[in-house]
């Protein structure tokens, strides 16, 4: 009830945005149609915001780290939680020990090294998992990650609404510096990798929530509605996701679901 009570003026906000907006709107509507090709405009079309606060588990994992199949299990529990957004972000380094992540992309490590600077770590390693960009535990600890899970609390960033292709932002207040918009594909479904050499040669390793996709749409400044078209998924049947972030692996503003 707390959360709700919190949330209606944020809808508010949004509905009354967009009607400031509406001068602009058919650039907004083509836009979020798919009818314009620009990758963002001032405006977005009204849409009822998405329910529900999550909370953002990322985990940094390789197939060729031999600490990692733990945390790899953690997040396959953890992704049937509809409470939570579960990511997996698999990283390059262990790629010289006799088995490249298949999964694995340099924007993923890029993304863990953004993190060693806003979370203040001497090095990247894995398994780590940082939730909701502003806390971390090693990946094999579940009784940490569940104790930082419920120490979520709700965002302040603004409310994010999906529509026809593209998705809006309104509410929260004026940044001093502009936050990040993070377009996010990942796999809905764990996915079971035999690996055949390397420290984890011989085995099947699960993996849930492995992202396809890491996009920058944008910057947010807060303060007004603002629209991105998203682009089209690298893969057929990913789920989507919206993460609106302080920039060099600050915390997390904003997250939803497409």
């Amino acid at each position: 009830m707390p959360a709700k009570s919190r949330t209606m003026p944020v809808q508010d906000d949004l509905r009354r945005r967009l009607t400031l907006f509406a001068a602009v709107g058919v650039v907004a509507a083509a836009l979020i149609a798919g009818h314009v090709t620009t990758r963002s405009a001032e405006a977005a079309v009204p849409a009822p915001p998405r329910a529900g606060d999550l909370t953002v588990v990322e985990l940094f994992t390789s197939q060729g780290c031999s600490s990692c199949p733990p945390a790899n299990d953690n997040l396959v529990r953890l992704s049937t939680r509809s409470d939570l957004l579960t990511l997996s972000f698999n990283v390059t380094y262990w790629d010289d020990l006799g088995w490249p992540d298949i999964f694995a992309k340099p924007a993923y490590t890029q993304r863990q090294r953004d993190y060693e600077q806003g979370l203040g770590t001497d090095n990247v390693w894995t398994p780590q998992v940082v939730v909701d960009g502003r806390s971390h535990v090693v990946g094999q600890r579940m009784s940490d990650i569940e104790r930082l899970i419920a120490a979520h609390r709700p965002f302040t960033g603004p409310t994010v609404i999906f529509r026809s292709g593209g998705v809006g932002l309104a509410g929260g207040s004026p940044l001093a510096d502009p936050a990040d918009v993070w377009l996010v594909r990942y796999e809905p479904r764990p996915i079971a990798v035999p690996v055949a050499r390397g420290e984890n040669g011989g085995r099947t390793l699960p993996h849930a929530s492995v992202v396809r996709d890491l996009v920058r749409l944008g910057p947010w400044s807060g303060g007004r509605a603002r629209g991105f078209a998203l682009p089209a998924a690298s893969r057929a049947g990913l789920l989507t996701a919206v993460l609106v972030q302080a920039p060099n692996g600050g915390p997390i503003l904003a997250a939803a679901k497409g």
